[in-house]
């Protein structure tokens, strides 16, 4: 089991309208400190990301944040943060976040949530890094889109393999331990005409869309 330095969360810069989400974001961050993890996230003090941070500091933890320049003032930077990086794009601020982590999460989230997440998940098909991907699932909010990724597979475009890079749970901690744990394995990304749909795979769209 190695140990995670730091990790990255990808999540809201807005609280949803369920207490739930509220509470997995202060979960994360506490359970992150508790491992003596530092918390790398996009740097605002609003939404989830702000709780999550807070959570991380007050515990004893480190927050790490990236924020583009012209965000700051939308998103409103977090002024208490064990460092802040401001940087010139969202480029800049997804690849540095990258480099900065040893693992990613992503907690529920808007359009900016999925994108930074698939995107690392992406790179890690391409082999460019082999860092965990997570995703807390918080009342059933990723049903939907594990669903969508087992149906990739069912169809053809994405391999098991790297559908089962997704370590998905709604705890917190265990979701920290099973990315600890997790060895990825390198595998080219392209599928051939050849290749079967299903070959090696557990998943099946008919089946439950969250792993347990």
């Amino acid at each position: 089991m190695q140990q995670l330095k730091s990790v990255c969360v990808f999540c809201g810069s807005s609280s949803g309208n369920r207490p739930e989400f509220a509470a997995a974001a202060s979960a994360l961050g506490r359970a992150l400190a508790a491992r003596g993890t530092t918390l790398v996230f996009g740097g605002g003090r609003v939404g989830l990301m702000g709780i999550a941070a807070d959570a991380a500091l007050e515990a004893g933890g480190r927050a790490v944040g990236v924020m583009p320049r012209h965000l700051i003032d939308r998103e409103i930077g977090h002024s208490g943060l064990t460092e802040l990086h401001v940087v010139e794009s969202m480029h800049e601020r997804k690849q540095l976040m990258a480099d900065l982590s040893d693992a990613f999460v992503m907690l529920p989230g808007g359009f900016g949530t999925w994108d930074e997440f698939c995107e690392v998940v992406t790179w890690s098909q391409l082999g460019l890094h082999r860092k965990p991907c997570g995703i807390l699932d918080v009342a059933d909010y990723y049903a939907p889109f594990v669903a969508l990724a087992d149906g990739a597979v069912a169809s053809g475009f994405v391999r098991p393999a790297h559908r089962d890079m997704l370590v998905i749970e709604r705890d917190a901690d265990m979701l920290l331990t099973r990315l600890s744990a997790m060895e990825v394995v390198s595998q080219p990304k392209w599928i051939g005409d050849a290749t079967p749909l299903h070959a090696g795979s557990n998943h099946s769209p008919r089946k439950s869309a969250v792993d347990k």
